[in-house]
């Protein structure tokens, strides 16, 4: 379920992503991780550290492990974290759901452009993540991303 400042921190997961280089393999995705308090902690974007990064595992690799933090936190992303990498050994859900965070936010999910069917959100709730999608900034979340063909 939506919160009050969910799309506070999510316009700031869109203007990260509007950071990423363009890449014909890949989304341009932001990522917002914010404490329970609704302090931020981290940002990322994809292609941020390296050609592979995706926005989550680049936000959640700026905080130590097992930081407290983190298990009352949420992370928003402007697309479904991915269910499957090719690059990684972790997919970004595995990561969110070892970090400790409760909640995921999200603008759209993943088109079957690069992965036929992303099981993201279902992993997450399934490991009982509470996950809440923001419809009205799917246009916003797509935006960066008008380089690819999506559907």
């Amino acid at each position: 379920m939506p919160g009050p400042d969910d799309e506070r921190w999510m316009a700031s997961a869109v203007d990260l992503a509007w950071q990423c280089p363009p890449s014909q393999a890949a989304y341009s995705v932001g990522a917002v991780v914010v404490a329970a308090d609704g302090t931020p902690l981290a940002g990322g974007y994809s292609r941020e550290l390296d050609p592979h990064v995706h926005a989550e595992e680049s936000a959640l690799g700026k905080l130590p492990d097992g930081d407290p933090r983190l298990a009352g936190a949420t992370i928003y992303s402007t697309l479904e974290p991915c269910s499957a990498r090719k690059s990684r050994p972790r997919s970004c859900t595995q990561l969110i759901i070892a970090s400790g965070i409760r909640r995921v936010v999200i603008a759209w999910r993943e088109p079957s452009l690069f992965v036929a069917d992303c099981q993201g959100c279902e992993l997450l709730e399934q490991a009982g993540l509470e996950v809440a999608e923001l419809p009205a900034f799917a246009e916003r979340a797509k935006a960066p991303n008008r380089h690819l063909p999506l559907s």
